[in-house]
């Protein structure tokens, strides 16, 4: 497999390495700012990574300098010479870029973040979306909107639910940039590696969690995400629910019999 995706005139790029799937930012002329076209292309890429059995995790990564400098403000202002002012462009761009944000965290598939360099405002909200980040020491992070009048709102979702509310709100009311290592320390990544290893860092770590059972990880990954948003006594009643179902699973109880008996386990994803 060829890592560094040639250049390309797609906006978005896939390509496969065994059970893994990377997806490649491609704008790097424009800071692979999320322009309508990249947000459907990512919207119709988790659908079809959704339905692909073969894949069992993701890595999304970009070309270029920067990560994502959020979304594409040109575009966006080029709405404003509409007869409403660009309302319901806007309305409808926000509302397509959140659905895409939330495929991520619905996938079955682990989603890693591979960052080589700033990812900025809706560019944050994108790592802050994965359920794994791998950061390039020279990565920085940023939701910037406040110093341009239009405070970043929809990143502020998927940035507050990935670090402590006292940084996302410094974060959002400063705008100010942060480095990879404050970012690791805050939880917006999980590691930090030197600047040129973070892709294939990232793909490691994606084929270790692929070695799992992808049931396993389906159920695990799901239960996750629904459980934040409960009570705590909510939150161990549906776990228990889940749990319990997990058990009767075909590969838990395989896995069980391997760890009793000492022996690898043969996953069936099932």
């Amino acid at each position: 497999m060829n890592i560094h995706a040639p250049a390309d005139t797609a906006v978005l790029l896939r390509e496969t390495d065994g059970p893994i799937a990377i997806l490649t930012l491609n704008r790097s002329p424009a800071r692979n700012s999320l322009s309508e076209a990249l947000i459907i292309a990512l919207s119709e890429a988790w659908t079809e990574i959704a339905a692909d059995k073969t894949v069992r995790a993701v890595v999304l990564t970009a070309n270029g300098p920067a990560f994502s400098a959020g979304h594409d403000l040109k575009e966006l202002t080029a709405r404003r010479s509409d007869a409403d002012g660009g309302r319901a462009y806007f309305r409808m761009l926000m509302a397509t870029c959140s659905a895409m944000m939330q495929q991520i965290v619905n996938l079955p598939q682990p989603v890693i973040a591979a960052v080589q360099g700033v990812a900025t405002a809706a560019g944050c909200q994108l790592v802050a979306s994965c359920d794994l980040a791998v950061a390039s020491s020279a990565a920085k992070f940023a939701t910037p909107g406040v110093d341009i009048g239009l405070f970043c709102s929809t990143p502020m979702v998927a940035l507050s639910r990935n670090v402590p509310r006292k940084h996302a709100m410094e974060m959002l009311l400063t705008g100010h940039m942060i480095e990879a290592e404050r970012a690791a320390a805050m939880g917006l990544v999980n590691r930090v590696v030197p600047a040129g290893s973070e892709l294939k860092e990232a793909i490691a770590l994606a084929k270790e969690i692929a070695s799992k059972s992808s049931y396993t990880l389906k159920v695990g990954k799901q239960a996750f995400y629904q459980q934040a948003e409960m009570g705590l006594a909510a939150a161990y009643a549906h776990a228990s629910e889940v749990m319990t179902e997990n058990m009767m699973a075909r590969d838990a109880k395989e896995g069980i019999c391997a760890f009793i008996d000492k022996r690898k386990p043969t996953w069936e994803d099932r």
